[in-house]
Parts: structure tokens; C-alpha cells; sequence
């Protein structure tokens, strides 16, 4: 009786372990994760820009634009039909990204940057993280 009292004790007096995930605990911070992507670099360099233009306008963090990894699609074709197989013609399609991040976007950036009129062969995907 008097060992199961003292390990009682003894349980009841260790410090209590508290793991790091729960110890280090910050407050959540949204971020509007912007992906832009476009076959010509200068038509995609610009509406950047504009979507850059816009957040300011509305003292957003921005954090980019990050150049992603240009993607390069590449095909080679006979130039025949039938015959001649050693003639081909090769080409390629470039599909340049660039990554664009806004930290704690309040609602009225958000609307700016749903109403943008952006030139066509833009393509834009927003996340929120």
C-alpha cells in the first residue's frame, strides 16, 4: 500500500511534458498564393506587373513574383506522309509561371483582383493557403 501511495506521489509531481507543436502555437496567417502562366513572357511580365500595381494600391504584402521552371513541351513530326522519314520538322511550346504570394489580403484586395481585365492567353490560379 505505502509503495502504490509513493508512486501516486511521484506521478502527480513529475513536470508535465508538453510537446513543441503545441508549445510553439502562432496565430494563423492567410496567404493569397497567385500562379500565373502564359505562352509569351513579356504578355505575362505585365499582367504581373498589374496584379502587383493592384495589391499595392491597397498596402498588401507581396511577396514575388517568383519565376517558376519555364515548361517546354517539344514534338517532332515527319514532314511526309509515307516516304521520306528522315525529313522531320521539330517544335516546341514554352509555357512560362510566375508565382505571386499576398499576405493577409483583406476583402477589398481580394475584389480588386477578381475584377482585373487581363490580356487573353493569361492564365491565372488563386489559391488560399
Amino acid at each position: 500500500m505505502a509503495t502504490e501511495a509513493k508512486l501516486k506521489e511521484k506521478k502527480e509531481a513529475a513536470p508535465k511534458r508538453v510537446s513543441k507543436k503545441a508549445a510553439t502555437v502562432a496565430p494563423a496567417e492567410h496567404k493569397l498564393r497567385i500562379r500565373v502562366r502564359a505562352y509569351e513572357h513579356k504578355i505575362l511580365d505585365l499582367s504581373v506587373k498589374q496584379i502587383m500595381d493592384t495589391a499595392a494600391r491597397f498596402d498588401a504584402v507581396v511577396v514575388g513574383p517568383v519565376p517558376l521552371p519555364t515548361e517546354i513541351k517539344r514534338w517532332t513530326v515527319n514532314r511526309s506522309t509515307f516516304v521520306y522519314k528522315d525529313a522531320r520538322e521539330q517544335f516546341e511550346m514554352r509555357v512560362h509561371k510566375r508565382l505571386i504570394d499576398i499576405m493577409n489580403p483583406s476583402p477589398k484586395v481580394i475584389e480588386a483582383l477578381t475584377n482585373l481585365n487581363l490580356p487573353s492567353g493569361v492564365t491565372i490560379d488563386v489559391k488560399m493557403v
